[in-house]
Parts: structure tokens; C-alpha cells; sequence
């Protein structure tokens, strides 16, 4: 059986474990029936999930052109500290901004390969962290806008990681921590506009990916340079494809490529 699409992060559903589905055009994959199967990926063309063309993807599945022009790519998106739509200030497309930064965002902390902070919003809770691949989780601040997250989160990071170390989430080299308490050291150090909307009493989300064997020494599947790549599938967590020889493929991060997948 063959398959071909433009790629887009995996869709998820929170079950015991994670359910993963990737979607393309004309067909829709159940990643956890495959596991165990052995599957050829063959790099086909670009295709930038703005304008559509066979143009080298820059960032975010976007061609430089678009990655520079388009709302959904502005700097706010990876610096929510950024966002002005609270203040009528246009970046880039004032509406598309005010839809997405003026709604409940969550500031919260979660545990993939150590503890870190981070913001999303609170319609993404609990897709963020399973992207990210995190094992358990909590939410610290339910504020109303993008902006107020984003300097809740600029506060705690100096005292608490913002990054995930992608080797050690995978190889699943992780401690468990108690979040409750994390939540509580870190309560004095968010701003005052944010302090208000501090969650005093909640639990930690705890998430099971589905994973057969963690890889030893993960490798990163680069498919522009490889071109294809034959693998059997053992696990998926976070956006990564885990296969058995510790190859892993981040399918966000390739997000506008064309690929061709044969499942033997």
C-alpha cells in the first residue's frame, strides 16, 4: 500500500496511550496501526501550505516569501510577549491577531525532558503538550489574552527551562516531578497584571505515547538530504516517528514536504 501527501503536524487524541493520525490529502493514517510495520518514505517535491508551490520550505511548512508576509507566522507566535492585538496594534493582519491573541491563554508547566514553561492556548490544552511530548503536566495561569501569557512566561523562565531537550524526551530519560509544588515555588514570581489569574488548586495531567522500544542514540531523519528512508515503526511521541534502527523523523519540523509513504 502507497500513500502521498504534503505533510502537517500529526493530529492527536487524547486516549491511553495517544492516538496519532496523519492526515493527507485523500487518505487518513492511523500511526498506531503501523506500528511494527515497515514503511518507505520517499521525498516527492515542496509544496508550501500557503501559496501551494514547489518552492524550498523556510519555516513552519512556508516558502521565504510567505514566511515573511502571512499572520500565521508572525514573530508573536514564537514570542507571545509580542502580542499587540490587546492594544488594537496591527503586526501583520489585525484580525486573524485579534482572533487567536484576544481568548484564554494557558501559561503552563510541563515535564518532556526536564521541567519547562511554556504558552498555549487554553483550546490546545492538552494537544501543546502531547506535541511536545511531554509525560505529565500542569497548568499554572489562565489569563485572557496572548499577551499577559507571554510575560508570565518571559517572568518564569528565569527559573525554569523554556526549552525541550529532543534527544532526551525521546530516548524517554526522564524523572518524574511533583508539578503541584513547582507550581507553587514559582506563584511569587509571576507578574502582577497575571497574579490574579493564578490556578490555586488543580492536578497534574499525566500522558502514555505509544512506544515500543525508545531509541539508544536517536538520529534525526533528514529527508531532503536522504531522499527516502525504509524503517520499521516502534513508537511515536510527541511529533517524532520512532523507528527501530533509532531513526527518528519530526514530521512538524517537515511540515510542506510531498511524501510518499509505502507500508509493507
Amino acid at each position: 500500500m502507497f500513500y502521498q501527501g504534503v505533510l502537517t503536524k500529526m493530529q492527536t487524541e487524547f486516549a491511553e496511550p495517544i492516538q496519532y493520525y496523519l492526515i493527507l490529502k485523500n487518505d487518513f493514517l492511523n500511526m498506531n496501526q503501523l506500528l511494527g510495520k515497515t514503511i518507505t518514505m520517499e521525498f516527492v517535491k515542496y509544496q508550501c501550505l500557503k501559496c501551494g508551490l514547489d518552492k524550498p520550505i523556510y519555516r513552519q511548512g512556508f516558502c521565504k516569501e510567505d514566511f515573511f508576509d502571512i499572520p500565521q507566522a508572525g514573530d508573536w507566535i514564537m514570542r507571545p510577549e509580542l502580542s499587540t492585538a490587546h492594544l488594537g496594534k496591527e503586526d501583520r493582519d489585525l484580525e486573524y491577531e485579534k482572533k487567536v491573541q484576544l481568548q484564554p491563554h494557558i501559561v503552563y508547566l510541563a515535564n518532556s525532558s526536564n521541567v519547562k514553561v511554556g504558552v498555549t492556548r487554553k483550546a490546545q490544552v492538552p494537544t501543546r503538550w502531547i506535541d511536545q511530548g511531554a509525560h505529565e503536566a500542569i497548568e499554572i495561569v489562565e489569563v485572557p489574552n496572548r499577551y499577559l501569557a507571554g510575560i508570565t512566561e518571559v517572568a518564569l523562565k528565569d527559573y525554569v527551562a523554556d526549552k525541550t531537550n529532543w534527544r532526551k524526551m525521546l530516548k524517554n530519560d526522564i524523572e518524574d516531578e511533583n508539578l503541584v509544588e513547582w507550581r507553587e515555588r514559582l506563584k511569587s514570581h509571576i507578574p502582577d497584571e497575571a497574579q490574579e489569574y493564578y490556578i490555586a488548586s488543580n492536578s497534574e495531567t499525566h500522558l502514555e505515547f505509544p512506544v515500543q522500544k525508545y531509541p539508544v542514540k536517536p538520529k534525526s531523519l533528514n529527508m531532503i538530504k536522504e531522499q527516502s528512508y525504509t524503517g520499521t515503526l516502534v513508537g511515536v511521541k510527541g511529533q517524532y516517528l520512532i523507528f527501530n534502527d533509532d531513526t527518528v523523523f519530526n514530521v512538524r519540523a517537515n511540515e510542506g514536504l510531498v511524501i510518499k509513504f509505502t507500508i509493507a
